[in-house]
């Protein structure tokens, strides 16, 4: 990220706050200098060999110690619990919204190639013109300076408009944008159920209308052998949900009607049911890794193996798949 490197990644430090004495979660989180400096990020990550750069940056520690805090704090917990609505959230929600009627104001368009609608540019033309305004609408007044930097991560989480798909890496891009908005003080830790069931949930519904309504390609599909076309995030924290629920267990995502039956409490199940709405044919040859890992013994083992898969392939896909790194801080 184009904010000055700190000591600690971003929400390992958030949780860490409220052992702190002397001060409430509220004052420490996601604190940044005052005297920091934004910038909009430039191509750092051209090349295979530049990847050492990446794993070694303060950029690199902040973004995964953000999700797997996320991940930490989502653990046997429901869609449906309680949980804190803050002022930002509620702006989160409201830009979302702005994105998803944009797309109602933007039909699909008479097109002799069944993928790729192109009426997708002009949505996405949009969405350049105003993300530095949706984006310094939810800034705290001494951080508006940070739009242009962190707009960029919001215009990369949508899909390319050039190629016309949608993946992993777009889906990255917005971890990381809530990351930013963590890192400038707008989210607190006390936000961190809301980020993952009402945000990125959200988020997930908006990708999911516009792959279905402009046919989108996958970006960096590895086919049946890739574990979605599309997300990971939600596998890896709805599968921390699951960690030990009484009766669900890694086998049972393989039958429709438990599916169906819980998909409202848990973002695993959610994806698995768009993942039966959108592919035919049997489960274990359209989504063999998937089918893999319903034969895990236990939601735990789950989550640990796509975290450890996350590492190895998202996140290389996140600086190559846009031939943009759009984390600058290198270290």
């Amino acid at each position: 990220m184009c904010l000055k490197p700190a000591k600690k990644s971003v929400l390992p430090t958030m949780a860490e706050a409220e052992q702190q004495s002397g001060s409430t979660p509220e004052d420490e989180a996601c604190a940044v200098p005052d005297s920091i400096t934004f910038m909009v990020p430039k191509k750092e990550i051209s090349m295979v060999s530049d990847m050492g750069k990446w794993k070694r940056s303060q950029a690199y520690a902040d973004y995964m110690g953000f999700v797997l805090t996320l991940n930490e704090g989502v653990k046997g917990k429901k869609l449906t619990c309680e949980y804190k609505v803050s002022e930002t959230v509620e702006k989160l929600l409201d830009l979302l919204d702005t994105l998803d009627r944009w797309i109602n104001e933007t039909p699909p368009v008479d097109q002799p190639s069944r993928f790729g609608n192109k009426a997708y540019r002009s949505w996405s033309a949009k969405l350049d013109q105003e993300a530095e305004a949706l984006v310094a609408a939810m800034l705290p007044a001494d951080r508006c300076a940070a739009a242009p930097e962190i707009a960029v991560y919001l215009k990369e989480a949508v899909g390319n408009a050039t190629r016309i798909d949608y993946g992993t890496g777009h889906e990255a891009a917005f971890a990381a944008f809530l990351c930013c908005l963590c890192k400038v003080g707008a989210l607190r830790v006390d936000d961190q159920l809301a980020i993952v069931f009402k945000v990125f949930n959200s988020y997930l519904a908006v990708m999911r209308k516009l792959q279905k309504t402009y046919r989108m390609e996958p970006a960096g599909s590895q086919g049946v052998w890739g574990l979605d076309d599309f997300q990971f995030l939600p596998f890896i924290w709805g599968s921390a949900q699951l960690v030990d629920h009484p009766t669900l267990e890694p086998r049972h995502f393989l039958d429709e009607r438990v599916v169906n039956e819980h998909q409202q409490d848990f973002m695993f199940l959610e994806c698995i049911k768009f993942i039966n709405e959108m592919k035919t044919g049997p489960f274990a040859e359209h989504s063999n890794q998937l089918w893999n890992i319903s034969a895990v013994p236990s939601w735990s083992k789950v989550n640990q193996g796509l975290i450890r898969m996350y590492k190895a392939e998202v996140c290389w896909l996140l600086t190559v798949q846009f031939h943009r790194d759009v984390f600058n801080s290198i270290s």
